[in-house]
């Protein structure tokens, strides 16, 4: 995992914009931060460096006691989402300290990482784009199937990772080389191009890619 420093953000959607060409250019819409930093992790004390970051404020009756008291002492409120940032170094970062998203410039690449969307059990044309058995010659009910999925006698096992039904989505997913399209401090909004993981009001995390 790169230690590069990053925000948090929730994604609203897409849209689209228009360049000065006229050509259209498809945009996820993440609002991001203000993330103020409520622990820094030290190589001294925890035994690596990192920021914990804060996101998306909820009121006190939704925190049990023990996260009521951990995010008390960064005296920023208390919020929904807590993530780590490992980094190489921590110095001239404080706990209360806010990260917003202009730490992004446009034209920059960044890496946005979230949850895929959870798509339940399906089976292999759908998870793996298998076309299928043959629909004619007495072929019967198994026109969706995978077919056969490995010999008998020789190794006369499946081996681990073989492409098989089973559950699609709801894991964790990194867009490597995504690129700002623009950045609204005022509205703590950035635009990144293309699609970025996850359903709408889902959490994403934006790092810069170096």
């Amino acid at each position: 995992m790169a230690k590069t420093l990053g925000i948090l953000g929730k994604k609203l959607g897409m849209t689209r914009i228009f360049n000065h060409d006229g050509s259209i250019l498809p945009v996820t819409v993440v609002s991001a931060g203000p993330c103020p930093i409520m622990q820094v992790k030290t190589v001294d004390k925890e035994g690596y460096n990192a920021l914990q970051l804060g996101f998306d404020e909820v009121p006190e009756r939704k925190l049990n006691k023990p996260a009521k008291g951990h995010q008390s002492k960064a005296g920023k409120g208390l919020f929904r989402h807590l993530r780590e940032l490992p980094l190489e170094a921590v110095d001239g970062y404080e706990v209360g300290q806010e990260l917003t998203v202009g730490m992004f410039a446009r034209g920059e690449k960044v890496k946005v990482t979230g949850r895929s969307k959870g798509k339940g059990f399906q089976g292999v044309m759908k998870r793996w784009n298998f076309k299928g058995m043959c629909a004619s010659h007495g072929a019967e009910k198994v026109h969706r199937s995978p077919g056969s999925v490995g010999s008998c006698t020789m190794p006369s096992k499946v081996f681990k990772g073989k492409k098989m039904a089973g559950h699609m989505g709801d894991r964790r997913v990194t867009y490597s080389s995504a690129e700002v399209v623009d950045v609204r401090p005022e509205e703590n909004i950035i635009l990144i191009k293309g699609q970025v993981p996850g359903p709408k009001n889902g959490l994403v995390v934006i790092r810069k890619a170096s």
